[in-house]
């Protein structure tokens, strides 16, 4: 074997330095991962990287704890192991010696550096039984990531059991933050101390699932959104997947994440790979400057796509599965007069699906209820200059259905008994090519004969016992979810403009790996105002605000009952891609204008909405959320204050506002659609109302009717609004105001 290379590199954009050491034959390791650092020359590299190495502590390894990307258990490591596995026992320590180095595709040895750019590393171990390929790379948005490639070179099978990736983290990150929560309410926040062991959070649901650790930070005690040193793990993988922090009794941390492979699942043959999932990493100043690094991510990926997102209409809780073909085109005429750009036809117009126990899997148009297929209503639609969009769910298959009567074999399972049922369906096995050939056939046939702009994608239940029946009852989640990918990006290429929404079950499969193949996703099937302010709020620290699908709904919550204002439930969703789902035929007229108003609030406004650097605030009362968006070059900013929850805050605190140029001066305004909010008391800095007279006549709790009141708000500068703030208004509880900053200059 020719003599190893020795590398020093050091990566550095966007305000992020990266220094690894993959020095002496070894795996890299990195030595710094945090804030920017200057340009550093050979010498101040290696002497860095040198004083890195920590000393040997009482009754621990002879040699210096050494952590690499991919954890070694020879180097005297006891925490999680980067590989686990094994040839029938044998081979499970690899000692793995890297062979090669390039960065950005040039062979490196010795002392590099650059900007945003990716480092490969090829290691073999030290019998050759097994070749390794690591890559790390600096993306232009700050983020880190890397994967790793295992390959069997002997003639023996390998079990791959796991392959796990870990980013260090400093000793001063003892706080930690990940997310958990359920259908109807995803995104929720969990806080606590770092402490010794490890801080694991495995999903095993075949989906990315609503209760999914989702990003995973650490950082200094009590970082918030604006700051706070902290480092955050996410794994870009819609399967069953880990992401972890670990820290091990002679102090060092980690941040890890990887795929959580099923028994048997990754059985390596002679030439074989496995390829892990991405395992993004990003450092910032708060959880505001992490949740940019994705979103700029995400935003390079769509250069090209327009930012004006079209307002939805979703028929689901307007019709549910009583398709009419007159009830639909009368309830696309009334979408397309208010304003909205896309009507979306959901669950119920194929096969024999008249409920939820039935023609999953039989994806065509029902004659019985389209006599004519959906021509009569794709044509209306579009002839109204709306698109068009159809509701799939194509990994799944209900036992009433013609494709499970002639492919039974095609269903999920473990054994000859099928998983317990979960919706009244089962799991249609995507890694079989005929299953897979005839979902993509089907959907191919209709996107090809109608005018189709958008597929709401749906995944309704979890992959329970998914086995694959046609090969003894194997695990094949791994092969599921690499064929969703597949089938994602061979429908785009045939439809190089389908937008594709990921929905499941609401909020259960968000994801780098699916954010980065679709346009936009479902939050939560809950469209209650009240939770979704939460919901928006945290889904956000992945996708941006033109990836969250957000509607507003009818009056009375079809998923929790409440009864909430049409000026609170439009104002949480226009801070995402704006929809409806509402009968529209129950309004009233009054509700139709007032939303059609809102409607064209958001469109005047949704380059901002959409494309602006998010912002959201610290408060002290957690019933109290402010956030906001900002223009790139500061002109202006849409914010949105709310109050939820029973208890009014007495006094109401100040308004805190940040993310605006310190040194201009704005004017703010509170904005106000169709009505007052509930309860309003306004603060003196608000000026003097339009209809001051008439609003002086009535109890503040009455003001609430009152329509079209204009205050003249004040000027600020930005630093006062961010370090000083204003009075806010006393409101109800579930009651939010939308203020404007508009620069003066």
């Amino acid at each position: 074997m020719s003599s190893s290379p020795d590398a020093l590199l050091h990566l550095a954009h966007a305000g992020v330095s990266v220094i690894v050491d993959a020095r002496f034959g070894r795996l890299p390791a990195i030595i710094h991962w945090g804030p920017q650092l200057d340009e550093l020359d050979e010498a101040a590299l290696i002497g860095l990287s040198d004083a890195s190495v920590p000393v040997v502590g009482s009754n621990n390894v002879d040699t210096p704890p050494r952590v690499a990307l991919l954890p070694e258990h020879h180097t005297g490591w006891t925490g999680r192991p980067g590989i686990s596995g094994s040839a029938a026992g044998s081979g499970w320590s690899p000692r793995f010696t890297t062979t090669a180095i390039t960065l950005d595709g040039a062979p490196v040895n010795g002392v590099a550096s650059a900007g945003a750019g990716r480092a490969v590393f090829t290691a073999l171990d030290d019998e050759a039984r097994l070749s390794l390929r690591l890559e790390l790379e600096l993306l232009p948005s700050g983020l880190i990531r890397s994967r790793a490639t295992l390959s069997n070179e002997r003639d023996a099978p390998f079990t791959v059991e796991d392959v796990s990736l870990v980013f260090p983290l400093p000793a001063e990150a003892t706080d930690v933050l990940d997310f958990t929560g359920q259908h109807n309410y995803e995104r929720v926040p969990q806080r606590g101390p770092l402490r010794a062991g490890i801080h694991l959070r495995e999903n095993r649901r075949g989906r990315t699932g609503a209760d999914s650790a989702y990003i995973l930070h650490a950082g200094v005690p009590g970082f918030g959104f604006a700051e706070g040193r902290l480092w955050a793990v996410h794994t870009g993988w819609s399967g069953n997947h880990r992401h972890y922090v670990e820290r091990v009794y002679t102090g060092e941390q980690v941040l890890g994440g990887g795929e959580v492979l099923l028994p048997g699942e990754i059985i390596l043959r002679k030439g074989e790979a496995y390829e892990t999932p991405w395992i993004y990493g990003a450092h910032g100043d708060g959880l505001d400057e992490v949740a940019h690094r994705f979103h700029d991510h995400l935003r390079e990926l769509t250069v090209g796509r327009p930012a004006d997102r079209p307002v939805t209409l979703n028929v689901w809780e307007a019709v549910y599965f009583r398709h009419d073909a007159d009830e639909l085109i009368a309830l696309a005429d009334q979408a397309a007069a208010i304003g909205i750009e896309r009507f979306v036809l959901d669950d119920g117009w194929f096969g024999d699906r008249r409920s939820d126990r039935a023609g999953l899997g039989d994806w065509v148009v029902a004659t019985d209820v389209w006599p004519d297929g959906l021509h009569p209503l794709v044509d209306h639609v579009t002839a109204l200059g709306m698109q068009f969009g159809l509701w799939f769910e194509p990994e799944m298959i209900n036992l009433d259905s013609d494709l499970a009567r002639r492919h039974p074999e095609w269903i999920m399972a473990a054994r000859e008994e099928l998983p317990v049922e979960s919706r009244a369906q089962h799991v249609l096995n995507l890694a079989v090519p005929g299953a897979y050939e005839h979902v993509k056939n089907q959907m191919l046939a209709l996107l090809d004969e109608y005018a189709i702009d958008y597929i709401k994608w749906d995944h309704n239940r979890d992959l329970t016992e998914a086995g694959d029946r046609t090969r003894g009852g194997r695990p094949v989640v791994h092969e599921q979810t690499l064929a969703f990918y597949r089938l994602l990006r061979e429908l785009k290429e045939a439809h190089p403009r389908l937008e594709i929404e990921s929905c499941s079950s609401g909020g259960g499969r968000v994801d780098l790996g699916v954010l980065e193949l679709t346009d936009r996703i479902w939050v939560s099937d809950n469209s209650d105002p009240h939770d979704r302010q939460s919901m928006m709020r945290w889904s956000a620290q992945l996708a941006p605000p033109e990836y969250l699908g957000a509607h507003i709904a009818s009056d009375r919550s079809h998923t929790t009952g409440r009864r909430l204002d049409l000026t609170f439930r439009a104002i949480t969703a226009v801070f995402g891609h704006l929809g409806i789902e509402w009968d529209l035929g129950e309004a009233t007229d009054a509700e139709l204008s007032v939303l059609a108003r809102w409607i064209a609030f958001h469109k005047e406004h949704r380059r901002l909405l959409l494309g602006g650097e998010l912002v959201r605030m610290d408060t002290a009362d957690p019933r109290i959320v402010v956030h906001g968006v900002v223009a790139a070059d500061d002109s202006e900013a849409l914010f949105s204050a709310a109050v939820l929850d029973t208890a009014h805050p007495e006094p109401p605190a100040r308004l805190r506002l940040r993310g605006l140029d310190p040194e201009r001066t704005y004017r703010l305004t509170p904005v106000f659609i169709g009505a007052l909010p509930s309860g309003l008391i306004p603060p003196a800095w608000w000026g003097e109302p339009s209809d001051a007279e008439a609003l002086a006549s009535q109890e503040y709790w009455d003001r609430a009717e009152r329509a079209d009141v204009i205050y003249p708000g004040a000027s600020f500068r930005g630093d006062v609004l961010a370090t000083v703030g204003v009075a806010a208004p006393r409101l109800h509880p579930d009651q939010a105001v939308l203020y404007r900053a508009v620069a003066a200059d």
